[in-house]
């Protein structure tokens, strides 16, 4: 087993509202858009009846965890507001949360959706802005629930509009040490953070192919990290492939991902991802 595979192989887990997410052994996140202009999958979950169906295919498919998010986040997205968000998002984790046996995460930035979706039963904060939105850390501290802090560079509208670093992985580990001590500060205890490094937020094709090399860096912080590769551009732009043809290039990056002590993938790819995972498992983990 590598050295950052022993480092990982402790055991984790975080109580989601109730519901346990166990990450002794990597873990699969399904993704659940309700948007009608999500990149990788065109809206095709945007009715409540739709999204839930696809929950439930997920979560019997292996995902431990479902992650629902009510705003596109692809490069160039625009802003939606706080009303349109809960339309959205308000009566799929309600749904989700009293039905699924596993917990239900909510892919949000703003702190009156994460106040709402925590009383309709979402056991997991997932922030691509970490928490940096007036009110979030507030909002984030009221919850109780564990928060994921990704990292991003600009807003979706910018952040692949010309990305810029002195050195990705140093800067971004940078970011998570401030982050994790203002989350801190404000009574969000580290035992409750996972990060992501964000992969594909305003990052170049080489920040990305760094970040993944040195993944163990992030884990040296001794959080969980989830990492999402699916269907990303940068995987487009290395293999020449569509957002349709992407599954095998994901599946490595997950893969890799995991050696270096990634705990949680996210992807819309659930069973395969899955499978991947069971096969890493079984030659670094079994005894």
């Amino acid at each position: 087993m590598t050295e950052e595979l022993m480092r990982a192989a402790t055991t984790m887990v975080l109580d989601c509202a109730g519901k346990l997410l166990d990450l002794s052994s990597p873990r699969v996140m399904g993704v659940l858009n309700v948007t009608p202009d999500s990149f990788s999958d065109g809206g095709d979950f945007f009715s409540q009846k739709t999204a839930i169906a696809r929950a439930w295919s997920m979560v019997e498919e292996g995902a431990a965890i479902i992650d629902v998010g009510g705003e596109s986040s692809r490069p160039g997205a625009a802003e939606i507001t706080v009303a349109e968000e809960l339309r959205r998002v308000l009566p799929v984790i309600e749904a989700l949360a009293r039905e699924l046996p596993v917990p239900v995460s909510l892919d949000s930035t703003k702190p009156e959706v994460m106040r709402a979706a925590a009383c309709a039963g979402a056991g997991l904060i997932n922030d691509i802005m970490a928490l940096q939105r007036p009110g979030a850390l507030a909002a984030a501290v009221e919850t109780g629930l564990p928060i994921c802090l990704v990292h991003m560079q600009g807003t979706p509208r910018t952040m692949q509009v010309n990305p810029h670093y002195d050195d990705a992985v140093e800067d971004i580990h940078r970011f998570f040490v401030t982050r994790i001590l203002a989350c801190e500060v404000a009574g969000i205890p580290a035992g409750r953070l996972l990060i992501d490094p964000g992969f594909g937020f305003g990052k170049r094709m080489l920040d990305n192919l760094h970040l993944l090399r040195a993944l163990n860096r992030f884990c040296d912080l001794g959080l969980p990290v989830l990492v999402g590769f699916s269907r990303k551009s940068f995987l487009g732009d290395l293999t020449k492939r569509p957002v349709s043809e992407r599954l095998a290039s994901g599946l490595v990056a997950g893969v890799l991902a995991v050696l270096k002590g990634a705990r949680i993938i996210r992807t819309h790819d659930v069973a395969a991802t899955v499978e991947a995972l069971q096969i890493v498992e079984q030659v670094y983990y079994q005894s």
